[in-house]
């Protein structure tokens, strides 16, 4: 097990993440990019808040979020 930043193989925006943004309530947040939020938070905790360190972590997470919101817009029609 490595804790090196995993690239999203299936893409963060796929059958079951759509179903689950779609339906849940106006009020719920939810963000399909969680892990790797989550990854970039441990790394920081591991190395004292030096964001120097973690900064492969925080590419993955705009990657992924990027990813998703394009994905969206596709689906939508839209491009903003």
């Amino acid at each position: 097990m490595s804790s090196e930043p995993q690239p999203a193989e299936k893409g963060p925006w796929n059958e079951e993440t759509k179903n689950i943004f779609e339906g849940k309530s106006k009020s719920q947040f939810y963000d399909p990019c969680q892990e790797a939020a989550q990854r970039s938070y441990k790394c920081l905790y591991r190395n004292n808040g030096d964001k120097a360190m973690c900064g492969e972590y925080f590419q993955a997470y705009r990657d992924c979020k990027s990813a998703w919101l394009e994905k969206r817009r596709k689906e939508r029609g839209t491009l903003w």
